[in-house]
């Protein structure tokens, strides 16, 4: 083992950097931007704790003056927004960042100053958060911001805002680091590395990042109508003038629900390498597993109104998202059963990683037993909006997810840093957080059923919830003592915590198979082949290599099998063997990023038009679609749109043969047809507001502008792109070999045509029926 060791680790001298801070500030290695987000990530998750300490000093006892009731609600609502966004979902986007192209045998993420430019909008989009604290204007609309009290008169100028604007900023931002890391996983496998032998963190890391690229449009959507609700007087959730409040939640919620398993599904990632390791065994059932997961993210889009029983949907609508809830169970009780039939048998090494595993699988089981009863109706009707929720959500985010960051941390760090952490420290830690946890979160489900509601700053001396209330706080102090045991033992290990050495866990998979910490290339020798689950593993020891998970593959760039068959064919005068199909993820990669991109925007318009057609012909006042509308006019400015895809394409075929000039004539048409419909949408803009016919002056006028001047706006970020190309072919600069990002750019244009026959046909055309 020590000679594979050696020959897959050794690293090459490192070059003097020009300057730390410097680096830190310009660096597009996945490595120090993963390091980064957990940095970041864990800073304010020391910030979040902080102020749930606050909040629980404030309900130790009825009748607490440690908070004003307003600056209770700004804590609750910063306290909560901090938790998801800004502390959690990054530190499992930074072990993804950092971890993921190491498991995969590449040598960065699919696109680099993407990933860079991710982190910086991640942190501005938090400290954008924290200010407003010193703008005096700190949030205090609860982390869903529901309408209509983020509306006015209800909410003052500027809480809403920014958190809006944090929250856009930090969406834009995951998105994109989304889209990267599905890239990643998709285009940069080394050969023998199937979608079926992916590492389970790098393949949750996939289906976690679809979900979010999926889920968080529906609130895009929501919290934009919200910033044109209050900024220029619309009616989206207006109910006086036609709106509904209620298309808010469930905006909201088809969002905030699927967001559960955007961070649960990294989380059973880390379990799932966690535990095979240190059991000594393959995870039992992995296709199972990665199926059931595939399971999770499709049931998760379709289970967000159970947060929406008690507002009255209908027995119809309850019954269906209550079973919706109770079936996704059941995937989630597969990878239980997987977890447990690992260890079962298995030689298990009792590393503090491995004991915050099984923390996590009794924590997270009792929190799943919960979410049962929250999707069951009549129960969810006596419980719903008690503490009884605010335990079950803390039982598998907290308890759950972060009992699972903690033992990717306790594996994963010693790779990160080259040092071992301390496993006495490791296990106070454990116990305090175990032990600290359960009494803050049980007492919680006790404050629940006796009739605690959430949301409230202080109580009666009487009810019973004095003592469950103080017996919850003593328990968040446990916990905060053990993260401060937990950052001194990092602390303690970078200064003088032992040498990890490049696979301190003998371990499986391919990061495992370079030094510790890894040069900036990532690996300085060829990766061993790989042939099934375990390349790393079976490298080390081939002669216990799971051949069952392998297909006897040649090593990765072994060509000579191929040729050997290539020259029978040859010696038989058979066909030439005709070339293997590629998928489309084999595509150029800038088209598969921005074909993913699209999906994430296509889910954003189908929300809008949506809300749009339930709004039709709701409108309480003023003139409707019939009234102002000149479809002749509109459809003139759609010919020359849809036009504009005819010639980019042409541009494309151009390209293709290398024919520049004819390429960049093509384009600049298209360039010309795009400005031109821009043009005729901003005369037909004019012409509306002078007939008064405004986004605040009714329904329609809110929905009309809202959906329009969206699409206008991509029609708009579309004509930049392709100025640039143009800019790029007129020095000669874009040609038949690096067209890809041209391919990439035309299938953007395609789809903002495609929106806008939807959008056409659904404002313009229906008014003719």
């Amino acid at each position: 083992m020590a000679t594979v060791e050696r020959e897959y680790a050794s690293p090459l001298p490192r070059a003097r950097s020009p300057g730390w801070l410097l680096t830190w500030m310009t660096t597009v290695d996945h490595k120090t931007i993963g390091i980064m987000y957990l940095c970041t990530g864990l800073a304010f998750f020391l910030l979040g704790g902080a102020q749930a300490l606050l909040i629980r000093a404030q309900l130790a006892v009825p009748g607490a003056r440690v908070l004003a009731p307003d600056a209770y609600n700004q804590i609750v609502t910063v306290h909560g927004v901090t938790m998801i966004f800004f502390a959690v979902m990054p530190l499992l986007f930074g072990f993804a960042n950092y971890v993921v192209p190491l498991m995969i045998g590449a040598h960065d993420m699919a696109f680099p100053r993407l990933n860079a430019l991710s982190y910086w909008l991640y942190l501005f989009s938090g400290l954008m958060l924290y200010f407003s604290y010193f703008a005096g204007a700190a949030p205090d609309i609860g982390w869903y911001g529901y309408a209509p009290l983020t509306l006015y008169p209800f909410t003052a100028a500027g809480r809403t805002e920014f958190w809006l604007l944090s929250l856009a900023v930090s969406a834009i931002g995951t998105i994109a680091t989304g889209v990267n890391i599905t890239s990643t996983v998709l285009t940069q496998r080394p050969r023998g590395m199937t979608l079926g032998r992916v590492p389970m963190f790098a393949w949750m890391s996939v289906i976690a990042s679809l979900i979010f690229i999926w889920g968080v449009p529906p609130f895009t959507a929501a919290a934009a109508m919200l910033f044109i609700d209050r900024t220029l007087g619309g009616h989206v959730y207006d109910a006086a003038a036609g709106g509904s409040p209620l298309i808010y939640q469930h905006l909201f919620w088809a969002f905030g629900h699927p967001e559960v398993y955007v961070l649960a599904l990294p989380a059973f990632g880390i379990i799932s390498e966690v535990i095979p390791v240190y059991s000594r065994k393959p995870l039992f059932g992995a296709a199972f597993v990665a199926a059931a997961s595939v399971g999770i993210a499709g049931l998760s889009m379709l289970v967000w109104a159970h947060h929406m029983f008690t507002v009255g949907m209908g027995p119809l609508a309850n019954t269906f998202f209550s079973f919706m809830s109770m079936l996704i169970a059941i995937p989630t009780g597969i990878k239980i059963f997987n977890w447990l039939a690992t260890m079962w048998g298995g030689a298990l090494r009792l590393t503090t990683s491995m004991i915050f595993a099984a923390g996590f699988i009794g924590t997270f089981v009792l929190g799943g037993i919960t979410g049962v009863h929250v999707a069951l109706t009549p129960l969810d009707w006596q419980i719903s909006d008690s503490y009884y929720l605010v335990a079950h959500f803390h039982y598998t985010m907290m308890g759950g997810v972060m009992f699972a960051v903690f033992a990717g941390a306790y594996y994963w760090l010693p790779k990160i840093t080259g040092r071992l952490l301390d496993e006495r420290l490791g296990l106070v830690h454990f116990w305090l957080m175990l032990v600290g946890f359960h009494l803050t979160f049980f007492s919680q489900h006790v404050l629940g059923m006796l009739g605690m509601p959430r949301r409230i700053y202080t109580y009666p001396p009487y009810g019973g919830w004095m003592e469950w209330n103080l017996a919850s706080t003593v328990g968040a102090a446990l916990m905060g003592v053990g993260m401060l045991v937990f950052l001194w033992n990092i602390l303690a290990s970078l200064r003088h915590g032992a040498v990890a050495g490049p696979d301190p866990w003998d371990a499986f998979t391919l990061e495992w198979a370079t030094s510790s910490p890894p040069p900036p290339e990532n690996f300085v020798a060829p990766l061993p082949p790989v042939r099934g689950r375990r390349p790393f593993w079976d490298a080390k020891y081939p002669e216990l290599a799971d051949w069952r998970e392998a297909d006897h593959a040649p090593a990765a760039g072994d060509e000579r099998p191929v040729r050997r068959a290539a020259a029978a064919r040859q010696e038989r005068g058979a066909a030439p063997e005709p070339q293997p199909k590629r998928h489309w993820w084999q595509a150029d990669i800038n088209i598969v990023g921005v074909g993913i991109f699209i999906t994430s925007e296509a889910i954003f318009f189908i929300s809008l038009i949506i809300v749009y057609v339930y709004y039709h012909g709701r409108q309480t006042s003023g003139p409707g679609p019939r009234e102002v509308l000149d479809i002749p006019y509109a459809a003139v400015i759609t010919v020359l749109l849809l036009a504009s895809s005819f010639t980019i394409t042409r541009a494309g075929a151009r390209l293709g043969r290398d024919d520049r000039r004819g390429a960049l004539l093509w384009l600049l048409a298209t360039i010309a047809l795009g400005a031109a419909f821009l043009i005729g949408q901003g005369i037909e803009y004019t012409r509306l507001v002078a007939e008064n016919v405004t986004p605040a002056r009714n329904l329609f006028g809110t929905m009309f502008f809202t959906l329009t001047g969206f699409h206008g706006l991509h029609v708009l970020v579309g004509l930049v792109g392709l100025l640039i190309a143009a800019g790029i072919g007129a020095a000669g600069r874009l040609t038949a070999r690096r067209h890809g990002g041209f391919e990439a750019l035309a299938l953007y244009w395609h789809f903002v045509d495609g929106v806008w026959v939807a959008v056409f046909s659904v404002v313009y055309l229906w008014t003719l029926l």
